[in-house]
């Protein structure tokens, strides 16, 4: 039977039903009769899924511990030659030579398996691209800007400032910051006391959804020992970004009040104090921090190292001097931060040395001292210079954005509603 010929475009999706109406059409009454049908079938096709030449493929490899640039290219299947090609530039080496662990590498190959693209995932914000353009792969800084969301956070400390940080879903970083801003004014390894609080208004940097980290504390109250501090962000007319008190005043004083964060004041400047060692009565005119070894050890201010040595019972000791009046010495050191040597200049803030235990020391700790016209003074309780304040020509705008930001912050204290954006 050869009708099928005649029926043109017959597919293989109705040869069923067409099988079932000849089936139908045969006369089954004897069963033990075998019935044969000769039916002669179109030529069919296999189907194939178009796949474009052009279409790419994106395979992605978590890097783990142990990880290499050409291990990952192993798994990935891909050869060392065209790894080689990748990173054939000096530049392209230097950063995919750097990969770490949680990082991504991502392939992008065409329907041949050959490399069109290789993206290093360093972060939902930072991506290093190589694609191959012209023969060659190009490199290309892909930075992805994140969405900024006003947030509020309060907290009263029962006993620690991380905790009471963390109790009020603070980041320990958001937290840090908080402390800092509030270092020239509150020494937090002396000062803090139960029922200390705080209130701040800040940035949460979000992308796809999700919160990447904290941005910049815009308005910030700190309540220690009765006394209430304030501070809020403003960038002036010349596009100077920084903090300033309800007066205009800078909360970034020209010295920090204490060199070392969340250390503990182990011995008090005095006058009378027995040495622990030489057990005699010596004059302490410093003081001491104790912390672990290798704690860093920040610049009180910006200055310039003018001794960076051992110094008998202070062991390695680190001086720098702060313009004419001022200097700072760090002593019982472990080591110098390995940028610090005699003539450096130094900021603020920058770690310097780490602590230790070196010279006439029981155990690890800082010795602190700060001198003015080279005599030493408490630094616990020696009244700071201030750093400048808002211009005038600027003060009546901060004033007015002041009053706006403490407005907010008292409405959040109040009733806890978030102020509009």
């Amino acid at each position: 039977m050869s009708f099928l010929k005649t029926l043109p475009g017959v597919h293989l999706i109705g040869l069923g039903a067409l099988l079932a109406v000849i089936v139908a059409a045969v006369n089954w009454t004897t069963p033990e009769k075998l019935i044969s049908v000769d039916i002669e079938l179109p030529e069919i096709e296999a189907v194939v899924a178009d796949v474009p030449q052009n279409q790419i493929l994106t395979t992605a490899y978590t890097i783990v511990s142990g990880d290499s640039l050409s291990a990952i290219f192993d798994q990935a299947d891909i050869a060392a030659k065209v790894m080689f090609d990748v990173i054939a530039n000096s530049e392209h080496e230097q950063l995919l030579r750097a990969i770490l662990p949680g990082e991504t590498i991502e392939f992008e190959q065409d329907a041949d398996g050959k490399l069109m693209a290789l993206n290093y995932v360093k972060s939902l914000q930072l991506t290093e691209r190589f694609e191959l353009i012209d023969g060659a792969f190009v490199h290309q800084h892909l930075v992805r800007n994140p969405e900024f969301r006003t947030q509020f956070s309060q907290g009263t400390i029962e006993s620690s400032l991380f905790l009471a940080g963390q109790k009020a879903g603070m980041s320990d970083a958001l937290t840090m910051q908080l402390a800092q801003l509030f270092g020239w004014d509150i020494d937090f390894a002396l000062d803090i006391r139960k029922s200390d609080s705080f209130s701040l208004i800040y940035q949460k940097k979000v992308l796809d959804g999700k919160s990447i980290g904290d941005g910049a504390i815009l308005a910030a109250k700190f309540t220690n020992n009765g006394n209430t501090y304030s501070a809020t962000r403003f960038t002036d007319s010349d596009g100077k970004t920084d903090y300033y008190d309800a007066d205009g005043k800078s909360m970034r004083k020209a010295f920090l009040r204490t060199p070392v964060e969340f250390a503990r004041i182990s011995s008090h400047f005095s006058i009378g104090r027995k040495h622990p060692i030489l057990n005699t009565i010596r004059n302490h005119k410093g003081t001491d921090y104790a912390a672990p070894r290798g704690t860093p050890v920040r610049a009180a201010g910006d200055g310039k190292v003018v001794f960076a040595g051992t110094k008998g019972g202070y062991g390695t000791t680190l001086v720098i001097q702060h313009g004419q009046r001022y200097s700072t010495l760090y002593a019982h050191l472990n080591a110098f931060n390995k940028s610090i040597k005699v003539g450096k200049l130094v900021k603020q803030g920058q770690i310097v040395a780490y602590i230790g235990s070196t010279g006439l020391a029981t155990g690890p700790h800082l010795h602190y001292e700060f001198q003015v016209n080279g005599v030493q003074v408490n630094p616990v309780t020696v009244t700071l210079p201030s750093a400048q304040p808002i211009k005038k020509s600027d003060l009546a705008d901060y004033m007015a954005h002041q009053a706006n930001m403490a407005g907010q912050l008292e409405n959040f204290e109040r009733f806890g509603f978030a102020p509009a954006e």
